[in-house]
This record gives structure tokens, sequence and C-alpha cells, in this order.
């Protein structure tokens, strides 16, 4: 039996965490999903190991540490410069999508408003090969169409 992947995903809001974790369940069952409800939660368990995640979902709207926040901690760290990091967000706004890419985030996905686009994002996302994907203005942003 393989081991599965493991998927952390730092949200404030319970009702996405647990819509992500029954839509990941319900794509694969490859994917062992780790949810934090704010950035300090997340960054103790990954300065903390096991279990050490294979991609992070980071939502950008959160009290306390920002997703932009985490994501700027992380990349300046050496031991989490290369964990993928996705994006996951209601926020549409341009500048704060290009700033996300700046700051070092592998993928941008906004949190569509249904289920049947939500599950079609994650499930797009899963699929990446992250290990040689390279974001740039061309690929960075989901694009449900």
């Amino acid at each position: 039996m393989n081991e599965k992947l493991t998927i952390f995903y730092t949200d404030d809001d319970i009702d996405d965490l647990e819509f992500f974790k029954s839509i990941v369940k319900m794509i694969t069952d490859d994917y062992a999903v780790v949810t934090h409800m704010n950035g300090d939660q997340l960054l103790y368990a990954l300065d903390n190991p096991p279990p050490n995640p294979h991609l992070l979902f980071l939502d950008i709207n959160m009290p306390g540490m920002s997703g932009l926040e985490v994501l700027q901690t992380l990349r300046r760290s050496e031991r989490h410069a290369t964990l993928p990091i996705i994006m996951f967000s209601t926020t549409k706004d341009e500048l704060i999508i290009e700033k996300t890419r700046e700051l070092g985030a592998n993928y941008y996905l906004p949190k569509a408003e249904n289920f049947k686009l939500l599950r079609k994002s994650i499930e797009h996302t899963l699929n990446i090969n992250w290990s040689d994907f390279i974001a740039d203005h061309s690929n960075y942003l989901y694009n449900n169409n």
C-alpha cells in the first residue's frame, strides 16, 4: 500500500475546511488532509513534523497573520522554500493575486461559488505535477473556463 501524501490547508472558515476535506476525499484516496485555523498553527505544524506536507493550500484573509504574511515567512525559510504553496482565496483583486506570485506562491486558486466548480478546480490543482511546474503570468491563476 502506498503511503498517503499530506495536504496542509489553512483557513479560518470551518465550513471551507470541511468542504475541502470532503472534496479531496471524493477525488482521491491518495491524500490525507491536515487543517489549521490560522497562520500560527500552520507554522507550528510545519516546524514540528511529522507530517510533512506535499502541498499547502493557504487562505489570504485570516485574523492574526494573513496568508500573505505566512507566505512571506515560509519563503524566507530555507526549510520550506520549495514547498508548493497554493493560495486559495475568494480575493479576486489582481494586485493581491500578483503580490502572492511575487512573494513566491506557486499557484492561485480562486474559491469557486459552487460545489461543482470548487471540486473541478481542486481536482485540477491536485493533478498538477508540482515537481516541474513553473508559474508565470500565463499559468499562475486558475481559470475555470
